[in-house]
C-alpha cells in the first residue's frame, strides 16, 4: 500500500513567501494548503488535520504563536515550524516551549526549508507509528510486526507479503538476532495455513539422533525407552508451517533425510518401515553462508538447491538506518505493558547512545537492553545509568589471572563466558546476545566448559 502524501499548511501574509514554499513542497509530492494570515490558518485547522504547519511568526491580527497554540490544541501530533525575520534566542525558546518543532530564520534557503520540513515530518511519522504499535500491543498480547522503514526492511515486507500466500519453501539468511523467526511466523500468519500450527525447532540445539527423533518421531521399541509411538514435528503440524532454524548446523546424514522429505513430502519415523505423507510448509533459516558451506563440503549441494527457491536476507541492525529509534520505542511500549506501567520514556542521551551503538547482537540485543533498562529503572524514565555498563560508560570489572599464572586461550574463553553468564543473571538468552552468538552455540560452550 502506498503512503499518503504529507499534508502541509503554509501560513504567511506575504504572497511571494507562501507561494514559493507551497511550490517547493508540492514539487516534492506533498499536498499543500496555503493561508494568507493567522485567521485563515485557524479556519483551515478547524476543518483539517495537517502533518506539518509552517507559519510566519509576525502577522497582523493572529500571529504565528497563536497559530502554533491552536494547532497543538486541536492536533497535538502535528509538527509546527515557525518562520521569523527576528531570530533571537527569546523568540526560539518561546516557540519551542509552546511545542514548535523548530524555527526557520529569514532569509532562508529553499534547501534549508526542505530539510527542516523533512525532519519534522519524519518525527511525526515515527510518533504515529509508535502510537499504532502501542494500540496493537493493547489489542494483542504478542503482535507479530516487522518493524522498520529502512529500504532493506521495506523490500523485505513487500516480498514477505508477496511470498506468504504460496506454499514455496523459503530460506531466511541473516546474522543471529536479526529476527528470522519473526519473519517465519509472519509468513505463516499471512498464508492460507494461518489457522493451522506453526512449529519451530533449532536444529543446532540437538545432536543428530535427538534431532531425527524430534523431526520424524519414532515407533514403539525403536530404541531403549521408546515404549509408545511419538509423532515428530513434520507430522505434528498438518497443513501448517515448520520453521527449521540454524539448518546449517545439521549433519550430512540429517541433510540427506531432510532432502528426501522436501522432495517426496514423506517422512519415515525412527524404527519405522513405511513412508508417511506430510503436508507442511518449510521455512528454513541459517546465519551461515550456505554457498561457502557447499563449496567447503559442509552442506549438500542438492539440499541447498532444494531450499534455494525463495531466499530472503535480513539486514543486520547496524545497516538499518533510522530503525533503532523506532524499535527502541516499540520495545519500550512492550515492556511498559509487561511491567504494568502506564508508560516508559527514555532520555535523549539514552536514545543517542542506542543509535550510535553497533549492536553485534542485532534486534535481539536491542530488545534485551531495553528490557534490562526498564527493569532497572526506578520510575517511568530510563536514564543512562540504567543501561549495561558497556553502553553507559561504567567500568566493567573482570577478574584477571595473576601475572605469574599461565592462561590458555581456551581458559580465557571459559572465564569470559562464565563472567557474561554471571553478569546476565544466568539468562542464556541475554548472555548469547552479549556474546554475539546464538543460544545453541552458547549451550555447546556451556557443555564444553562445564559451566552448568
Amino acid at each position: 500500500m502506498n503512503e499518503l502524501p504529507p499534508q502541509i499548511l503554509v501560513v504567511d501574509d506575504e504572497p511571494i513567501a507562501r507561494t514559493n514554499l507551497a511550490h517547493v513542497f508540492s514539487r516534492r509530492g506533498a499536498q499543500v494548503t496555503v493561508a494568507g494570515g493567522g485567521r485563515e490558518a485557524l479556519a483551515e485547522l478547524e476543518k483539517n488535520e495537517f502533518d506539518l504547519v509552517i507559519t510566519d511568526l509576525i502577522m497582523e491580527g493572529v500571529d504565528g504563536l497563536a497559530v502554533l497554540e491552536r494547532t497543538k490544541t486541536l492536533w497535538p501530533d502535528t509538527e509546527v515550524v515557525v518562520v521569523t525575520g527576528y531570530p533571537t534566542v527569546e523568540t526560539a525558546v518561546t516557540a519551542m516551549r509552546r511545542g514548535a518543532y523548530d524555527y526557520l530564520a529569514k532569509p532562508y534557503g529553499i534547501e534549508e526549508a526542505r530539510l527542516l520540513a523533512q525532519k519534522a515530518l519524519e518525527k511525526r511519522r515515527l510518533r504515529q507509528e509508535v502510537k499504532t504499535l502501542r494500540e496493537r500491543l493493547r489489542d494483542k498480547p504478542d503482535p507479530l510486526t516487522i518493524i522498520g522503514h529502512c529500504p532493506a526492511i521495506e523490500r523485505l515486507k513487500r516480498t514477505v507479503a508477496q511470498v506468504a500466500p504460496t506454499d514455496s519453501t523459503v530460506l531466511l539468511l541473516g546474522e543471529t538476532g536479526t529476527g528470522k523467526e519473526l519473519v517465519a511466523r509472519t509468513l505463516h500468519l499471512l498464508s492460507a495455513r494461518r489457522d493451522e500450527r506453526f512449529l519451530a525447532v533449532n536444529c543446532g540445539a540437538f545432536n543428530e539422533e535427538l534431532l531425527e527423533n524430534e523431526l520424524f518421531g519414532h515407533e514403539p521399541g525403536a530404541f531403549t525407552g521408546a515404549v509408545r509411538l511419538k509423532k515428530g514435528l513434520f507430522e505434528s503440524a498438518p497443513g501448517g508451517t515448520l520453521f527449521l532454524d540454524e539448518l546449517g548446523e545439521t549433519s550430512p546424514a540429517m541433510q540427506v533425510k531432510l532432502l528426501r522429505t522436501l522432495q517426496e513430502r514423506v517422512i519415515r519415523r525412527v524404527g519405522g518401515a513405511k513412508d508417511i505423507p506430510v503436508d507442511v510448509r518449510i521455512v528454513a533459516a541459517t546465519n551461515k553462508d550456505l554457498r561457502r558451506e557447499v563449496q567447503a563440503g559442509h552442506f549438500r549441494q542438492d539440499l541447498y538447491y532444494r531450499l534455494n527457491v525463495i531466499v530472503l536476507t535480513l539486514p543486520p541492525l547496524s545497516e538499518r538506518e533510522g530503525d533503532v529509534a523506532l524499535l527502541a520505542r516499540f520495545f519500550l511500549a512492550k515492556m511498559a505493558k509487561k511491567l504494568g506501567r502506564d508508560s516508559l520514556t527514555m532520555s535523549p542521551e539514552v536514545m543517542e547512545i542506542l543509535v550510535d551503538y553497533p549492536f553485534p547482537g542485532n534486534v535481539r540485543e536491542l530488545e534485551n537492553i531495553i528490557e534490562r533498562a526498564a527493569v532497572m529503572a526506578e520510575g517511568e524514565a530510563i536514564d543512562v545509568r540504567h543501561l549495561p555498563p558497556d553502553l553507559s560508560g561504567e567500568p566493567v570489572r573482570v577478574a584477571r589471572p595473576c601475572a605469574n599464572e599461565p592462561v590458555t586461550l581456551e581458559e580465557n574463553e571459559r572465564r569470559h563466558v562464565a563472567w557474561v553468564l554471571g553478569h546476565c543473571g544466568g539468562s542464556r538468552t541475554k548472555a548469547a546476545a552479549v556474546l554475539g552468538i546464538d543460544r545453541a552455540s552458547l549451550w555447546r560452550k556451556i557443555k564444553k566448559f562445564g559451566l552448568e
